[in-house]
């Protein structure tokens, strides 16, 4: 699966580090560890690929500065605390190492409402394209010192493969500390290891749910197959991959094991936005017409719909479910929540009465909407 990842296949390439990976039990730095990976790094930014870091660690490293019980966890106020003390830690950690592998270190703070709101999303993105065009390395973290919980992403996994949509990147390692996606338990003797994912469905989300999970940081395995559904879905190819070995990109190139998620075919940047957005305003509840439409292609029309819930206006993200509850698509709403309540169930020429104006001719249109 290696070969996907390659400076020639994958010009630009979004690598995860976790916090256990990164930072010991007792707050101090794998710094040995991380060196190899740096190395690795700079193997590649030789190579001519462009490389962007996902990095946790700022709390555990703030809290030992701080002298805080439970990793600086205790609270909503320690975490915080921690965060802005180890962010400063954490840059400077990889200022250091990847200047003396003469890379240049750039850093990106974000939270969940900077990626989920477009304008703020695309700002990143030109950021983001022109730092890696410079030949620097963007090393980017949530924003434990602002985010609550109204406004996390919760773990790094999702944070980058949301960074890889807007970086334009073609491809994301995630470095974990088992080796990739187990059929159940990893523990368990008798567990194999899923080398290769071509489509995530049911069958591979019981794998998680049977157990198959790191058991580290704030994600575990089941944040690493959301964040493979949120790449794929915008066609980039993601890998889950053992970061306990030094020299894990390395490894990763001979041959060591892993799980490959396959890039979707047709994949967008735009519906990947979409698709990928981790809070949405409301749900249309749709009948079994409009969801047969649906997944042939059609628009979303108002006849189609039951019932409207939530609060959100024109261009909000939206769920499409279905009326036993089966969420099947994500778009963008053409209507406010109230217009969208009042035109349920109405067939187009009944529009303009109701609104008093001449309407838009669908609730959700196909090419702002993703089939989930």
């Amino acid at each position: 699966m290696v070969a996907h990842l390659t400076p020639t296949l994958c010009p630009l390439l979004i690598v995860k580090v976790g916090s256990s990976l990164l930072v010991e039990g007792d707050g101090t730095v794998r710094r040995e560890w991380l060196q190899t990976l740096v190395a690795d790094i700079a193997a590649r930014h030789r190579a001519g690929q462009k490389i962007a870091i996902v990095s946790s660690g700022a709390i555990a490293l703030g809290a030992r500065r701080l002298g805080f019980e439970k990793g600086g966890r205790a609270s909503l106020a320690d975490a915080q605390a921690s965060a802005s003390v180890g962010q400063i830690l954490l840059s400077g950690l990889w200022a250091e190492l990847l200047a003396a592998e003469g890379m240049t270190a750039a850093q990106i703070l974000v939270t969940l409402d900077d990626l989920e709101d477009r304008r703020r999303y695309l700002n990143i993105t030109a950021t983001l394209d022109r730092l890696l065009g410079a030949g620097a390395v963007p090393v980017i973290n949530e924003n434990d010192s602002v985010a609550t919980a109204e406004i996390r992403f919760g773990d790094n996994d999702r944070l980058a493969a949301r960074v890889a949509q807007a970086a334009g990147a073609q491809g994301v390692v995630l470095l974990s500390d088992v080796d990739g996606l187990y059929d159940r338990d990893p523990r368990d003797p008798e567990a194999q290891l899923v080398s290769e994912v071509a489509t995530i469905d049911g069958k591979i989300r019981l794998m998680v749910t049977g157990g198959s999970s790191s058991g580290m940081g704030s994600g575990g395995m089941a944040s690493k197959i959301d964040a493979a559904d949120i790449a794929t879905r915008a066609g980039i190819g993601l890998s889950i991959a053992s970061g306990l070995r030094p020299h894990p990109l390395s490894a990763l190139d001979n041959g060591a094991p892993s799980t490959w998620f396959a890039p979707r075919p047709g994949g967008s940047a735009r519906k990947g936005w979409i698709g990928g957005r981790l809070s949405v305003k409301g749900q249309i509840i749709i009948d079994a017409g409009a969801a047969k439409a649906l997944r042939s292609g059609a628009s979303l029309l108002p006849a189609g719909a039951v019932s409207v819930s939530g609060e959100f206006r024109r261009g909000d993200v939206v769920d499409i479910v279905s009326k036993d509850g089966e969420t099947l698509a994500r778009g963008l709403s053409e209507y406010d929540a109230d217009d969208a309540k009042l035109i349920c169930g109405r067939q187009s020429a009944e529009l303009e009465t109701l609104l008093g104006a001449v309407p838009r001719t669908v609730l959700v249109h196909r090419d702002q909407m993703v089939l989930l």
